[in-house]
């Protein structure tokens, strides 16, 4: 089997604490000693996953120059989902629907960054088109501290199909368009409701534009007429936090 890396203190942990199965073992950088690396080890110990000390260098090499913090998990990889998992969460649902679609968001650390802020705005699920989506890879993995294993990942054949699908069961969504009049603190984003946010520079793609029931735009006061996309999303995630609550 094909181990993917996992790096960084949080994540590592954070897997242990959640999906400690998908770890096959885990690597500690020689001469790490800390409180905090302890902890971890001990949680590791606990769970009876094996663990090895390695060099700086072969850290490094596994995770291609990135920051790893002295700790690296050798894991299964992580598991995205389908759309029969997303009609199967949406029927089991106590609350109405909060979901994050992403169409053509193609940066892993865009989607890691947005992963985040889904888990801690309280989204159920984050929805893409199988086709030019990142991948849930370790550097997603890595900028998400964790909500890549606690946000459910769900990649669709078909995103306008699925957003019709969300449309009959109530769901309402509000798509991000920069020429749009209606503004996102205007907007009512209250109820079941799926957020869309498009790719950087390109947007929505025409099909899904045509599938949104209200466009939304973030008001900008100075000369930059565009935010990253993670930005973004987390300022009209909590912008529906706010008003949900």
């Amino acid at each position: 089997m094909q181990f993917e890396p996992l790096f960084g203190i949080h994540a590592v942990n954070t897997a242990l604490k959640r999906d400690a199965q998908r770890i096959h073992k885990i690597l500690i950088m020689k001469g790490r000693q800390d409180a905090k690396m302890q902890r971890l080890i001990d949680t590791a110990l606990d769970l009876r996953i094996r663990i090895e000390q390695v060099s700086k260098r072969e850290l490094e090499e596994l995770v291609k120059g990135a920051v790893h913090q002295g700790v690296v998990a050798l894991c299964k990889p992580i598991q995205t989902y389908n759309e029969q998992y997303l009609d199967k969460l949406l029927d089991q649902l106590e609350e109405p629907p909060f979901l994050l679609i992403l169409d053509g968001v193609t940066d892993p650390h865009n989607l890691g960054a947005c992963l985040r802020t889904a888990d801690a705005a309280g989204v159920q699920a984050v929805v893409a088109p199988k086709d030019k989506s990142a991948p849930l890879n370790a550097t997603a993995a890595k900028v998400a501290c964790g909500a890549a294993e606690s946000v459910p990942y769900v990649l669709v054949t078909n995103l306008a199909r699925t957003l019709k699908s969300l449309q009959e069961r109530g769901v309402w969504t509000t798509g991000t368009a920069g020429e749009t009049d209606l503004d996102i603190y205007q907007a009512n984003l209250k109820g079941p409701m799926a957020l869309i946010m498009g790719a950087e520079g390109q947007g929505m793609r025409r099909l899904t534009r045509e599938h949104c029931d209200q466009l939304v735009k973030i008001p900008m006061a100075g000369e930059v007429s565009s935010l990253n996309v993670s930005v973004a999303t987390g300022i009209c995630l909590f912008e529906a936090v706010r008003q949900r609550d």
